[in-house]
């Protein structure tokens, strides 16, 4: 599949940007259902509650008993376990692990930080060996490393990283542009761990980005900033790929190569443990 045509698949979510919320969650999970990859092989996946708090599990046919935990994104308002089934049980085969991923609670009707304790309390009951998230849930990733006392190695993809500004974020791009982010940043900033950004979040991080997202350039900067303070990471930019197209990481070539190198370094550094 071509970029233009993914792209243009996800329009519809943009083309309701002034829909009311309610509609919007129809249409985001509509879409990332239907277009939802089959799941492996015996893979095992049930519906649970985790330390009160609801969770899919993505169980591989072929397990090394660790947990991973999964924190989706949506931008803190959109999105579910459902919506990202088939990233997370690609994630779980790939890796070997049993994934969980969180069914946190979303904006408005919540504030960032019950959606960061919902994320909390997963992974203080289930103590994972590694905690991966993407774009919002990526955010809620960093700050569950840098906020909390676990300690593992840490997933990142196209995530929020620091303070977003006009200033500090990349140029507009398909899917996601400057404005978004700062409207979502605001829903959400006054709940938002004040970390130092110059301490890494974790010693061993995994880094994925895309070449066209406003969010790519403070992640670099970021990156930049753990290796010079000590920690281990490792970073891939898929080219020509926008933000969002980790949903299409079965049918985008550029995005399947990243997404496996990626996974690829999680599993050795899981191996390393």
């Amino acid at each position: 599949m071509r970029i233009e045509s993914f792209i243009q698949r996800l329009a519809p979510i943009d083309d309701h940007a002034d829909a009311p919320l309610s509609e919007r969650r129809r249409i985001y999970e509509a879409l990332h259902a239907e277009y939802r990859p089959a799941d492996p092989e015996g893979m095992q996946v049930s519906d649970d509650v985790v330390a009160g708090v609801a969770v899919r599990r993505f169980l591989p046919a072929q397990t090394m008993g660790e947990y991973i935990v999964y924190v989706h994104g949506g931008g803190w308002n959109l999105g579910s376990a459902k919506s990202h089934h088939g990233i997370t049980a690609d994630l779980a085969e790939r890796l070997e692990r049993e994934v969980i991923s969180v069914d946190y609670r979303l904006l408005p009707e919540a504030h960032y930080g019950e959606a960061l304790d919902d994320c909390r309390m997963v992974v203080e009951a289930l103590a994972p060996a590694a905690v991966i998230g993407d774009s919002a849930g990526g955010r809620l990733a960093l700050d569950i490393a840098g906020a909390s006392q676990w300690s593992g190695i840490l997933g990142v993809i196209y995530p929020v990283v620091g303070t977003p500004t006009a200033e500090t974020l990349g140029s507009d791009a398909p899917l996601l542009s400057c404005a978004d982010i700062l409207s979502l940043w605001e829903m959400a900033a006054n709940d938002v761990p004040k970390l130092d950004p110059h301490t890494p979040p974790a010693m061993r991080i995994e880094a994925l980005a895309v070449e066209h997202d406003p969010l790519t350039r403070p992640l670099e900067q970021a990156i930049e900033r753990w290796r010079a303070a000590g920690a281990s990471v490792g970073y891939r930019c898929a080219p020509n790929m926008v933000h969002s197209a980790l949903h299409g990481h079965a049918e985008l070539p550029d995005m399947a190569a990243a997404w496996q190198d990626f996974c690829q370094a999680m599993h050795t550094r899981l191996g390393d443990a």
